[in-house]
């Protein structure tokens, strides 16, 4: 719902700091206007269904509610809904994720503020944005790539430390089928052992310590 001719913002970021100063970015455009700033995802939806904003701007790494989760619970709410990322997180599966949750933008929070208000313009106007390196990133994606739930649980598991037998108690699944999860794993993010997909895992953005 547009303010005078203004594009409306939801800004939603955990730190106050980069939430205030995202706004004064935004405000200071004259086609521009924040109507809400948050730090939480459920704050995010409540101010969504509140205000009708034109963009969200959401942050990924949220208290609570994962920003990705805000995001599907706005688009539920208005499949139209545009939103842009706002983020530190730069893995390739982050900005898949994100996309496919319906962002039509994804930044990182060391852009430069007119990268900010590019992004926001584009958005509005109905394109998709997606800086060079974000990008190029998303393009370094390996196609067919995606993880089975239960996969994604043993990797979860396996960033965490935990031993084969472990991860076998706690989902309640013999050692060997652990092992057979382990070999997929380690096959789609192209390593050889448990280090490497750790480490993997956590660059691309599939885990998050």
């Amino acid at each position: 719902m547009n303010n005078g001719n203004k594009t409306t913002v939801l800004v939603v970021d955990d730190h106050p700091i980069m939430r205030l100063g995202v706004a004064a970015i935004i405000n200071a455009q004259q086609d521009m206007k924040v109507c809400a700033h948050v730090g939480t995802g459920e704050e995010a939806i409540e101010m969504f269904k509140k205000h009708r904003p034109d963009i969200t701007l959401m942050d990924l790494r949220l208290p609570g509610m994962s920003g990705l989760d805000a995001l599907r619970a706005i688009r539920d709410i208005d499949p139209h809904a545009r939103s842009i990322v706002l983020t530190t997180y730069e893995g390739d599966e982050d900005i898949h994720q994100a996309l496919e949750a319906g962002a039509a933008g994804y930044l990182i929070k060391a852009m430069s503020h007119d990268t900010l208000v590019d992004a926001l313009r584009k958005v509005h106007a109905g394109t998709r944005f997606l800086p060079a390196p974000v990008a190029q990133s998303l393009a370094m994606r390996t196609p067919n790539s995606d993880f089975s739930p239960r996969d994604r649980e043993v990797l979860s598991l396996m960033v965490q430390g935990k031993s084969n037998k472990d991860i076998g108690g706690a989902l309640k699944i013999t050692e060997a089928t652990v092992k057979c999860h382990v070999s997929v794993i380690l096959e789609r993010l192209g390593v050889t052992d448990r280090t490497q997909a750790v480490i993997a895992a956590l660059q691309r953005g599939l885990e998050h310590l």
